[in-house]
């Protein structure tokens, strides 16, 4: 098994844990914001590396990365993207993904506030926290949750995206989250930030930034976080570490970097819960979300990586890319299915009590060409990229079944060692290779994007104990993509349309009743239909995209009995989404958008549910946020943001439902100078009523709820020198 040593010990630096805390504040100059215009960034920059620019408000950017594709304009894909900035992380003193996707319609959770692990619904369909991607690559980021500490950008592409990177290793298809690490700007940088966060979390970090040689080819950005102390559950305690290097060289024709961090998260005195519901049992208020049904749980999750990355331009038409990367994880503790089971009207529960110890340990690789090239008039961008992804997991459980009631926790519940080591229990390969061309048209205002990806899969699964092959899948499949974008009227206006295919593995019938048993279907592929326009405003962007996604799932025909398992079961999700960014006036930002979703169960084993609403799929979301330069006192900005969300069913007969929920967040920060150096002050509170409410549903098989945040302060200090 692959592992590693903490990362930047050999610079001679201490460990400095996490802290999410601010860096830059929000450009209050009026003259400068004036100065915030649109500039369209493709793939064809001076510099590969280069970040597309950020966009009027300085919340979101003008592009972001289209996996294989590289940086691309938002004007001129055909797909709804958004690409989060550093101001916005710092500002609202986001410290993980979650938090970013906080201000996104399309985007909810489905893990219980406060839990270890953030996993996400986008667009109606799961991506787990182990799918997220770091520079367009699977399998490197940090496990459970990852820290914003190193992150420049946070970019979100909606609906499924495996021509642009390959298959997700979840087979995620509602949408890919990918990160963009930090690199040395060209000015010197010195920060130090201190933070508080309730009930009593404290924390400090770093950032330092360097670049060197006669045109600072040469960068390095190191951040390093602390954080230790209370959390809102009642008795947690919470501590993060982090640390991470980014170097990077910019040359003429050369661009490489080498990024390397540290994370570890450790609790005690409790973890947060999914509430597992009865068959057709009334549905509860929702619970303080302070509430402990695990008082005794501990748990550590711990991952380090190394990535590297190079582009080398060979000539005007041509470059080649490479990049690579290893991660190692573990954990122990009781982390995995932290379920209050089978809850009963008078809030009785079952539970099983776990500890675990796994790991798992990642090698992620790409190559390839990108070609730039014309025939006759029509403009080609031609990429080819391979991929390779591989896993090797392991897992060992010590389990106690318990009892308690969710109004009043067993303050005593019996928490089993980890086991001391966890055995193989499988290798997975995911490796793709993908041809994609982007045709230009009359002057750029029609372009044209083809593509296809042969993806192949393989799994095997070893009993824990013996070691012996418990289960093999070696599958392929070959998904398209085709996307247009057209400018009829200029610049400022892109129609858009996209079909494109998504993939998950196939499952294996392990019924010993079915007619069909140890039947292995190849991978599921999900499709996705959008059509859109985007209308940018100098200042300002509005998308409105209108889609249809429909997934295959394993159903049972026939018998009961004697069931034949079909891959035909589908669940299909239309919607209408509206995004909106940017500037309203000089001093006055907006961010967010609403979301209209039809979710079906189109066919389901037996027809028992066929039309019945999908389960986890509200009617409506919306969030909007707005921050607004005061103009009574100079560096003082002020913000606020409604999240909203209709009520939605948690099981496939439609008899139980969570009700709708709205939270308000209020924020401000104050930039001004100490002893002259500039300073940043923050301060926000989301939830501000304190709203007790269900926020979602965990999972598509069982009646399970999960728990929304209650009333959050955070406030920091940031300074630089």
């Amino acid at each position: 098994m692959l592992r590693m040593t903490p990362i930047a010990l050999a610079m001679g630096m201490l460990t400095l844990p996490s802290w999410a805390l601010a860096q830059s504040a929000s450009t209050t100059d009026t003259d400068n914001q004036a100065t915030l215009q649109v500039v369209n960034v493709s793939a064809n920059a001076e510099k590969p590396a280069d970040l597309p620019s950020t966009y009027a408000g300085g919340q979101v950017a003008t592009g972001a990365r289209l996996g294989a594709l590289g940086n691309q304009s938002v004007m001129d894909t055909p797909f709804n993207l958004t690409s989060y900035t550093a101001e916005l992380i710092e500002d609202q003193q986001a410290r993980t993904v979650a938090d970013v996707m906080a201000n996104d319609p399309a985007v909810r959770f489905t893990t219980s506030s406060g839990h270890s692990y953030e996993n996400y619904r986008i667009r109606g369909f799961d991506v787990s926290s182990s799918e997220l991607a770091i520079n367009g690559m699977y399998g490197l980021t940090p496990i459970g949750h990852v820290p914003l500490e190193f992150v420049e950008r946070v970019e979100v592409l909606k609906g499924p995206s495996a021509l642009f990177g390959g298959m997700a290793p979840g087979g995620g298809v509602g949408g890919v989250i990918n990160l963009v690490p930090k690199r040395a700007d060209d000015e010197p940088l010195t920060r130090m930030s201190v933070g508080y966060q309730s009930e009593s979390q404290t924390g400090t970090s770093i950032d330092l930034g360097r670049r060197f040689g006669e045109r600072k080819e040469l960068g390095v950005r190191i951040n390093g976080t602390y954080s230790d102390g209370d959390a809102e559950l009642n008795g947690q305690s919470k501590k993060r570490e982090f640390l991470s290097g980014a170097f990077d060289y910019r040359g003429d024709d050369l661009t490489a970097s080498l990024d390397a961090y540290y994370s570890k998260e450790s609790f005690s005195g409790g973890t947060s819960a999914m509430y597992w519901f009865q068959n057709n049992t009334p549905i509860p208020s929702a619970l303080d979300p302070s509430t402990n049904l695990f008082p005794g749980a501990s748990g550590t999750l711990e991952t380090k990586a190394v990535m590297a990355r190079a582009e080398y331009t060979i000539n005007q038409q041509l470059s080649a890319f490479v990049g690579v990367g290893v991660m190692g994880f573990e954990q122990s503790g009781f982390i995995n299915g932290t379920h209050a089971r089978n809850i009963a009207a008078n809030g009785n529960f079952t539970a099983a009590t776990n500890g675990t110890r796994s790991y798992t340990d990642s090698v992620s690789a790409e190559a390839g060409l990108r070609s730039r090239f014309s025939t006759g008039t029509v403009g080609h961008e031609l990429v080819l990229q391979a991929t390779n992804l591989e896993q090797e997991s392991g897992s060992a459980t010590n389990s106690v079944s318990t009892t308690s009631n969710i109004y009043n926790p067993v303050t005593t519940l019996v928490m089993p060692a980890s086991p001391s080591t966890a055995p193989k229990t499988s290798d997975t390969t995911l490796s793709s290779l993908g041809l994609m061309d982007t045709l230009s048209f009359m002057e750029d205002k029609v372009k044209l994007t083809l593509g296809l990806r042969h993806q192949t899969v393989k799994t095997t699964n070893y009993n824990a104990t013996t070691g012996a092959v418990t289960a093999q899948y070696d599958k392929s499949a070959v998904t398209p993509a085709v996307g247009v974008v057209v400018k009829p009227w200029g610049p400022t206006v892109s129609l858009y349309a996209n079909y494109v295919q998504g993939l998950s593995k196939g499952d294996t019938v392990t019924d010993v009743l079915a007619t069909n048993k140890n039947v292995v279907f190849a991978p599921y592929k999900t499709e996705q239909k959008e059509v859109g326009v985007k209308w940018d405003a100098g200042v300002f962007t509005n998308t409105a995209s209108l889609f249809e996604i429909t997934k295959p799932t394993l159903i049972a025909l026939g018998s009961s009995s004697n069931p034949t398992y079909s891959d035909e079961g589908e669940k299909r999700v239309r919607g209408l989404e509206w995004n909106t960014f940017g500037q309203l006036t000089h001093n006055v930002r907006l961010l967010g958008g609403a979301t209209y979703s039809q979710g079906v169960q189109t066919k389901t084993a037996y027809n028992q549910y066929d039309g019945n609403v999908a389960i986890g799929v509200p009617r409506w979301q919306g969030n909007l946020g707005a921050e607004w330069d005061t103009s009574w006192l100079s560096g003082l900005t002020l913000s606020g943001r409604i999240v909203t969300t209709s009520s939605q069913y948690l099981d496939a007969a439609n008899q139980q439902a969570i009700p709708n929920w709205t939270t308000l967040d209020v924020g401000a920060h104050y930039t001004t100078k100490m002893n002259g150096h500039k300073t940043v002050l923050r301060l926000n509170v989301t939830n501000l009523f304190d709203k007790h409410y269900w926020s979602g549903s965990f999972s598509d098989s069982y009646s399970m709820a999960t728990l929304g945040a209650g009333r959050t302060i955070s406030a920091s200090a940031t300074m630089d020198f």
